[in-house]
Parts: structure tokens; sequence; C-alpha cells
């Protein structure tokens, strides 16, 4: 099915099956890429980007660490992300912008090598499952701990750092779980292999500190945003990992995961081991505006 979809390369909208590089690519050697995961949504008041102007803003900064200068304005990315979906025809997708190092430097050194865009869109449901936004899912604690500060930059969405990511992710899977739970270097909880997390105790959400080598993700703050909104009480901190085995309640957050609950961690059941009531009030509130379009938060951009 994906043979018909168009990708936007370099300021052109090409067939799916020609959307190629080179392989003596930078990024094919070294990693040496940068992208966002951005979600269209097909709303009652029609097809609407989440978070578009923040996805964007932060494919600028991983790539500005990165050192890797995008050769198209904020605006001209925006728009061939709008047209990408509309010449895909899509009501709703998964929206990868991915910018990359071509040819031109076979060496660590990335200097001389070309940058290089490239939009996808593609149709993508439920990350975990279909049936994970209320029975939830297993996970366990890594073996592999997220990256130490100083090492590679957590806070650049970068394709490199993904190998991190991907150890996580397979020994989760390999093990019999659907999800990796990783320890920052000092072992405490910091992220997913994909999402942030969330701790639920007497009604107070606990999530781990940005500067904990994760990924700040806008779901995350969007959670924050919503959970103050509704009375509770949110506490960025650490998160010793025998906290998670005595939670009431435990959630993923992200734009692929949206707001997934977590049934059991390292076979320890969570709570009633499905979706808990806090848990489910915040998913009503998110699911309520990307799916009604009715947008007091100003997270939706209509196209």
């Amino acid at each position: 099915m994906y043979h018909k979809l168009k990708i936007w390369m370099n300021g052109e909208l090409v067939d799916w099956n020609d959307a190629k590089i080179h392989v003596m690519s930078h990024v094919a050697h070294y990693g040496s890429s940068t992208f966002e995961g951005i979600r269209c949504y097909d709303t009652a008041k029609g097809s609407a980007i989440l978070f578009l102007d923040e996805h964007v803003r932060r494919l600028w900064e991983s790539s500005k660490i990165y050192r890797i200068e995008i050769p198209y304005s904020e605006a001209e990315i925006k728009d061939a992300i709008i047209a990408t979906v509309k010449a895909n025809e899509h009501k709703a997708c998964y929206i990868r912008p991915l910018v990359y190092r071509g040819q031109g430097a076979l060496g660590v050194n990335p200097h001389r090598a070309s940058i290089e865009v490239a939009i996808a869109t593609w149709e993508w449901g439920a990350y975990l499952g279909e049936d994970v936004l209320e029975n939830g899912v297993d996970v366990k604690v890594s073996s592999w701990h997220r990256l130490a500060p100083n090492t590679l930059p957590s806070w650049a969405k970068a394709g490199g750092n993904y190998m991190n990511s991907q150890l996580i992710k397979m020994e989760a899977i390999s093990d019999g779980y659907a999800e990796g739970l990783s320890l920052d270097q000092n072992g405490y909880v910091a992220e997913g292999s994909g999402e942030n997390i969330f701790v639920v105790r007497h009604n107070i959400l606990y999530t781990p500190f940005a500067g904990q080598s994760i990924l700040p993700g806008f779901t995350r703050h969007a959670v924050m945003d919503i959970a103050k909104r509704l009375g509770y009480e949110v506490r960025e901190t650490l998160i010793p990992r025998e906290s998670l085995y005595i939670a009431d309640e435990i959630f993923l957050t992200g734009t692929a995961a949206e707001i997934t609950p977590v049934r059991s961690v390292d076979k320890y059941p969570i709570g009633q081991e499905k979706r808990g009531p806090v848990t489910e009030a915040l998913q009503h509130e998110y699911l309520k505006v990307v799916r009604s379009g009715e947008d007091p938060y100003n997270w939706l951009t209509f196209i």
C-alpha cells in the first residue's frame, strides 16, 4: 500500500519507491539525522495536525545541537508537511520529517556532507496495540540504561540516539513484554524506549525531571497541563525503581503511544491491572481534543 504514497524530498513530491538515498550517505554510516514523529487526527472538525509548531521547532533545535543547518525555513517545512498530507489524501496519519547528512563526507567529520530533508506520511494505528488504551501493557525495567549526561544529548531527537532505544525495545520484546523502561545513570526511572512515564500514588502524578537524560515530550507537557487543570498535583522528581512496583497507576505518554496505561512492571501487578481512574480522566480530556477538534489548549493546526 505504501507504494501509492508520495514523499517530499528536498522540495519535490516523489513516488514512495523513488525516495532513495545513496549507500555512501553519511547518515547510513554514522546515524547523523534528526527527525520528528507527528500525528494528524481526523477530528469532527476536519483533519488537524497535533503540535505542529512545537515539533518543527524541536526539529530545528535538535539539528542545531548536532550542528546541522537545515536549508529551509520552519514555515517552508510546515507547508511541506501539510502538502504531503494532502497529496496522500490522508484524513489521519503519522508524519515523519527527517533531516539527514547525505554524500560528501566519509569520515566522522560530517561538515562536507550535504544536508537533505524528507517528509513521509502513512496511516498508523495504536503504537503498542489496539486495546492498550483501556487494558494497558506489560513492561519491564531494561538492563540497558539511558544515555548518561554529556555523552549524547538526550534533548535532541536524533537518529543515532535511538540505538539505545532499540536495545531497550528489543530486549523487552524478546522477553515477552510490550515495552521496556530505562533507568538513568544513577539508577532512577527515566523513560520508555520511546515514551515518557508518569507514576500515580495517592492521586499525585510523579514524572522524572527533564534533565534526567529524557526527551521531554509534547504529550508529557500536555498531560501535565491537563492534570493541573483537572486539579491534580504534578511533581517532577527522582523516581526510584521500587516505587514502580507499589504505584497505584502508571502510564506512558508520547505522540505515537498517546496515553497508554501500564498494567504490570517486571510482573508486579499495577493497581487493578488495567487503566486506573486518573489515567482514564487524563485520557478522556486528551482524546476529546484530538477526536472532537474542540481545542481550548491550542494544540491543533487544521488543514
